[in-house]
Parts: C-alpha cells; structure tokens; sequence
C-alpha cells in the first residue's frame, strides 16, 4: 500500500512523478509546476474512481525534478512513450495508419504504401484514409511522375536480365533499372512527385502548361499532347485532395468528441489550402480529465515525434496555453500559432471536423466491442468463478502444438484489462523433449517463462525485458496432468501466481489441489473470456507449428537439388515463400532466381514430390 510522502520531502519545484505498482511497473507518469503540491492531490477522500483504483494499487511513488516546466514536459513525454504507463490517456493506434511514402535512402527511390513506425530515410506524406486511397492517387501521377514502385528483388531481377516490366511500356515507371533514365532526370520525377504530395500543386501545374503552351508555339505538338495529359492527370489526383482554405495555408486541426469513457480524435493535415492528410483515432479515458487537458495531452503525442506545422488550431484552449505554444515552439524550432479559431473559413472547418468527430463517436458508439463495462463485468465474473483474491488484470494462457511428437512449440499469450495485448506475446520451440509428451513440454514452457521472470527482477528497472511483469493468472490449455506441472514448476520458485486448467471437451475448470474441475455455465461472461483466451493460444501455436513445418518441408525439397546452397534457399524462400508457391511458378519464373539449369531441375523436384505425396 501507497504511503503519503511526508510533505516536506517532496520538492517545491518543476518536474515528473512516477506511481509505481509492487513489481515497479509504472502505473501514472505526470508533470507538475509543483510537485509538492500537485502530488498532494492524489491523498484526498475525495478522489474520481479511476485515479482511487490507481492510486489503490501504488505502492511507490518517485519524482524527477527538472529546471523549468517545459523540461518536465518533455521528460513526462520520453517517460510515456517508454513504460506505456497503463493509466495514462495515450495515442495507441496512431501506427496502424497507412502513408504514401518515397525510400529517399535508396538508390532508385521508391513509392510505396507504408504502414507503422517511421523509419528514417524514408518521406511520408499523409496520412491517408484507406490504403486503396493512397494507390489510386499514386496510379494517378505516375504518368506524371514515372517512377518506380516495385519491390527491391523485382527490381534487381530485371536489373540482371535487362528487360523493363510491364509499367515501362505503359509508361508508368521510367524504367530505372534497364538504364533508360539518368539519376538526375528520376531525380526530378521524384521530387516533383514529393511537391505535388506536399501540396505545392497548383506551381507544378502551371509549370507543365507552361511548357506546354511553350511546346505548342515551336510546333512541337506531340511533345505538347503528353504535356498536356501529364496536367490533366494531376488535376485529376488533385481532386481528391479536399480544397478548405482559398489561401495557401499550412496547419494542423484538431476536433474531439467525448463520453465518460472514450474520447474520438480528429486531425486534419492542410498543406497549401488542401487536406493532404487525415487521422481519426478512439482514445481510452483511462484518467480524470478535463476537454482542456486532454488537449494539451494530444499536442504532446501528437507533436512529440513530429515537427509542427506553423498554425495548431484546437476547439479550446489547453490548460497552460502558453507552455504548450513554448513546447509547440520548441519542437519545430520556429514560431507556432496555437489558437481557436473564431470566425471565417477556418471555424467553419473547426465545425466540420467537429461534426465529423461526433459522427464517428456515434458509430464508434453503437459498435463498441470493447465496451469497458463489458470487460469490467467478465473480470468480475472470472474472480468470483476462481474465487480469486484480485481482478485478474494481467492474464497468461499457454498452449502445446505437435503431430507426432514432430515441431513441438509452445504459445503464451497476453490478455490485459479483457483485451488481447499481441506485443507481449511469446512462441517457444521446445528444447528438451523428445518425442510427444505434451505434460514435459508444459513444464519446461513455464519453467524457462518464471526462471526469466525472476532473473529480470534482479536488474535495475531501465535493464528488465519481456518477462519481467508477472500475471495475475495463469491459464493452462489442458487438463489435470498440464495443470499439476505447471503447479509443480510455480512452487519450486515460491510464486503465489494463481492458476488453472481449461480442458478442451466439456469445458470444464481445473484447480489445483482439487479432484473434481469446476463447470462453469454456458452462460457466464467468465467462461466466455477464458474461451476466447484460450483459442487464441491455440491459434498464436498451430500457426508458429505450421511454419516450423511449412520450413522444414521446404528444406527436405530444397536439399535434394544439387546447386541450391544457402544463398539460393534464401532468395527462393524470400521470393515464393513456400512449397506450394513453388509449384505453382513456371520455370520460367523459377529461373528468375536462380540458374536456368538449376531451376529446371528444381522444376521436377518439385512436381515429382507432388506426385508422391
């Protein structure tokens, strides 16, 4: 339990706080003009239920001090994005969206459709909507901008036998890899296309009819026709970008909507008058705060990996306007506007994507599966079924996949708060087992799991890995015997870990210690969760067991042709990805990777295995 700091050792000054549960895992990460007093606050009666539950489970509380406000400000950023502090409001989706980019570090740069976290040499532009958005408007310029958008191994393929693909003769790439343009001339292709994206479109626009009015004078008239389309296909690509301001304005805007659980964040990228780029994301209120400090958390998340744009305009002002126009400041080194807008075009787009914000909530709203009511009451109902002494936030379900004693792995998969957590799911390959004994198998599975466990928990926090957090429960896939080693395994590391067996037939419950299982109703949300925890164990092992198999399927094959080493296997598998891809290529195709003479043979190879099999 959480004792109260006695006033006078904390600092009267700038800086973080950190709550610490009782494995040392973050639970809050603040900032604070005070810390004294603003950690005071959370020892009133009077607290709102979510920061009681937290500060319930505290039991340490640590401060950082800074020198000034805006330091504490960006620690308190660094220190969230690095623990993912579970009640802390955050950004979590904000990965998943889809860009168009441009590989800048490659020789030949790319277009391509990019999801995930930025990687450095690459541009971005977006993001967009739906991925087929970004592909339509690429499809669009390429006739524009010729260059390439295929992936390396084709382009290294065409490279070595010197014949240009498909998009060269329909003159929707420029054909770098057969030497039929310069570096200078794709050059200009791409940073005409990064413009164009950019929003600068309209300068583009009159450039190529300039040139083609310029070309129509001199008589040029077939130079001045593909001049002319070239203009035509980017108006048509610039019609998909919405056009809200008449000026050629650069800004972010960001609109909201809210209930007692979520909020629905809407963020409109405007380049030059145009939206270029567009997100909406659903945040979890995981704490109490006001539309006024939310704000002021989303400008951090928002802008803490990215450089602002000249104008930010909200629907309110944060708290502490003016530090937020300093760390806004900061970040993009120069000048930013921060502001509400109060009249002209750009309320009227405030009240846009605000009515469109509360549009996507009331969707949001009638879809809810992860509605945290629903999630509260199943946990609940699992307590109660297992006669737990805590809500089991954090659950571990581990599952065996073998035929025959052949490929034997092992899942563990996460649940946290009722929800799938993939990052901290884990496959093993059993080490010490011969043959199928499924009983062996779960044993070493927990035991290699634990041993981790309590050799992390000896390091400093900042050095502790993927195991260092342990579960609240544990549940095996399997009946008494999976149960009695995975039981054996937790008392020989005095862990007091709950845990049970769920048997596949009748569903039914098993507990340590006692003969009979326990059989839940149909009915009951606590077997439901257990169910699903469950299949997605067994799920997350037989993929891991099919690709163990998928591999040493395609190794028996590949060892059998003679002129096939490790180097051509892995271009093979890169390339095909499995047997039957294999077998469905021609050799022709097959020859594309390796050796003529080696692809017919492995042409037979593998049609004579078919035929075995």
């Amino acid at each position: 339990m959480l004792v109260r700091p006695t006033p006078a050792t904390v600092p009267d000054g700038p800086g973080v706080y950190i709550f610490r549960d009782e494995h040392g895992r973050p639970l809050y990460v603040g900032k604070a003009k005070s810390l004294r007093k603003r950690t005071s606050n959370y020892f009133r009666k009077d607290l709102p239920p979510r920061t009681r539950s937290m500060v319930d489970l505290a039991a340490d509380l640590e401060w950082i001090v800074t020198d000034s406000e805006l330091a504490a400000l960006m620690l308190e950023f660094s220190l969230v994005q690095e623990h993912q502090p579970v009640f802390n409001v955050r950004l979590k989706d904000d990965k998943s969206f889809p860009y168009l980019a441009i590989t800048r570090q490659d020789e030949w740069p790319r277009a391509r459709v990019m999801r995930g976290s930025k990687r450095k040499g690459v541009e971005y532009f977006g993001p967009y909507a739906r991925a087929y958005s970004i592909r339509q408007t690429l499809d669009g310029l390429l006739r524009t901008f010729p260059v390439r958008t295929c992936t390396d191994a084709k382009f290294r393929r065409h490279e070595a036998t010197g014949r240009p693909c498909l998009l060269f003769h329909i003159e929707k790439c420029s054909g770098p890899c057969v030497g039929e343009v310069s570096p200078e001339e794709y050059a200009d292709h791409v940073d005409g296309l990064a413009s164009f994206l950019s929003g600068d479109s309209d300068t583009l626009i009159d450039d190529v009819e300039t040139a083609m009015t310029e070309a129509a004078s001199r008589q040029e008239f077939e130079r001045a026709a593909r001049l002319r389309d070239k203009a035509a296909a980017m108006r048509t690509a610039l019609q998909k970008q919405e056009l809200v301001t008449e000026t050629r304005d650069n800004l972010d805007l960001i609109a909201f909507d809210e209930d007692e659980l979520e909020f629905v964040l809407v963020v409109l990228h405007v380049r030059y008058g145009r939206v270029t780029g567009r997100k909406t994301m659903i945040v979890d209120r995981v704490e109490e705060i006001s539309s006024s400090e939310f704000v002021g958390r989303m400008l951090g998340q928002l802008y803490g990996a990215e450089t602002p744009p000249r104008e930010v305009l909200v629907p309110i002002e944060p708290d502490d306007l003016a530090l937020w126009r300093e760390w806004l400041s900061y970040r993009r080194e120069g000048p930013v506007s921060l502001r509400v807008p109060k009249r002209g075009a750009k309320r009227r787009i405030m009240e846009t994507a605000s009515a469109n914000a509360t549009e996507e909530f009331n969707r949001h709203r009638l879809k809810r599966h992860s509605d945290h009511n629903a999630r509260a009451r199943a946990l609940r109902s699992l307590q109660d079924s297992l006669d737990l002494p805590v809500s089991p936030l954090r659950i571990e379900c581990y599952d065996i996949s073998t035929i025959q004693g052949s490929h034997t792995v092992a899942s563990m998969v996460v649940f946290e708060d009722a929800l799938p957590k993939k990052s901290q799911y884990r496959r093993f390959k059993i080490r010490t087992i011969e043959g199928q004994d499924d009983f062996a198998a779960m044993e070493e599975v927990i035991r290699r799991r634990f041993a981790a466990y309590l050799a992390e928990r000896k390091l400093p926090a900042e050095e502790q890995g993927r195991f260092s957090y342990p579960p609240s429960l544990v549940v095996i896939d399997g009946g008494k015997g999976q149960l009695g080693r995975a039981v054996k395994v937790l008392e020989e590391y005095d862990l007091s870990i709950p845990v049970v067996g769920l048997a596949k037939k009748l569903e039914e419950v098993f507990l340590p210690g006692q003969s009979d299982p326990i059989v839940i109703d149909r009915g009951e949300e606590s077997l439901y969760l257990l169910q699903r925890i469950r299949d997605e164990a067994h799920r997350f092992a037989i993929t891991y067991h099919r690709q163990l198999r998928g591999r040493s399927m395609i190794d028996s094959i590949l060892d059998d042709v003679a002129g096939i080493g490790p180097g051509r296997k892995k271009a093979l598998i890169k390339q095909f990805g499995s047997v039957k891809k294999m077998r469905q290529a021609s050799q022709d195709e097959l020859a594309e990777v390796i050796p003529d003479r080696v692809a017919v043979e492995l042409f037979q190879v593998l049609h004579e295995s078919l035929a075995r099999e």
